[in-house]
């Protein structure tokens, strides 16, 4: 079994190397100890992270675009392939429902600390 000492050097190196983590964590020490609050924190730490992979996928579209209209040779093939927007459509529509929730939950964690 880990050390306390150990086990505060962890928790800091993941909120230095896990944004998402850290960034819980902060928010866990402002909330009251309660159950509806350790329930909200997965929800956001979800959420965060579901928005962060979306917006990823949005921005790699977004770079192939970029690659494939900087190629030696266009061809209207070549274009069509790239604009395919299906999958990244579909991420942004994930990435709106993570923004929606998170509006919602940063709401909800407000009012905990209020009532707190």
């Amino acid at each position: 079994m880990p050390s306390p000492v150990a086990a505060l050097a962890t928790t800091a190196m993941l909120r230095r190397t896990d944004p998402v983590s850290g960034a819980v964590e902060r928010l866990a020490q402002a909330l009251p100890a309660r159950a509806d609050a350790t329930v909200l924190l997965d929800f956001v730490e979800d959420d965060l992270r579901e928005g962060l992979d979306a917006l990823g996928d949005v921005q790699a579209h977004f770079h192939d675009l970029l690659q494939a209209l900087q190629r030696d040779t266009l061809t209207p093939g070549a274009l069509l392939n790239a604009g395919e927007d299906l999958h990244v459509l579909q991420r942004l529509e994930d990435l709106h429902e993570a923004v929606t929730h998170l509006r919602r939950r940063m709401s909800q964690a407000a009012g905990m600390m209020r009532r707190g």
